[in-house]
């Protein structure tokens, strides 16, 4: 697996785990910006498919800082949390935030980036009780 992902099985199944991301999400406290939900979209054509859910998550400051730094990198904001089942079991994924602003190669969005990545590896944390 690449650096730049952080994969974690969760103990809990699919629902469960997306709800207490939600959880974790407020506390930390970032913002739900959307929930996308797979299983459901496929449901609506009539096909059934595992556990494939993302969330995108920021909050607006952080979202002031990096269209200060880069504009550009507005592109790659709000950043996900893909939940889905891998070998039988649930599956929380996310890119490090500081390996999705590291090619704009600003010391701003470097600062940002490593921030993130302890929000994100908290909120996992707190979600799977890990």
């Amino acid at each position: 697996m690449s650096k730049d992902l952080v994969q974690t099985a969760s103990p809990y199944d699919c629902d469960e785990t997306v709800e207490r991301l939600k959880a974790a999400v407020a506390a930390v406290p970032m913002g739900l910006v959307a929930h996308i939900n797979g299983q459901a979209n496929a449901a609506k054509k009539g096909l059934t498919v595992d556990c494939d859910q993302i969330l995108e998550v920021f909050r607006p400051d952080f979202a002031v800082r990096v269209w200060t730094a880069r504009k550009e990198a507005g592109l790659d904001i709000p950043l996900r949390l893909h939940i889905y089942v891998r070998d039988g079991r649930t599956t929380v994924t996310y890119r490090r935030p500081s390996r999705v602003f590291a090619p704009y190669g600003h010391p701003d969005l470097d600062t940002l980036g490593a921030e993130l990545d302890t929000l994100f590896a908290e909120i996992v944390a707190r979600a799977l009780d890990s």
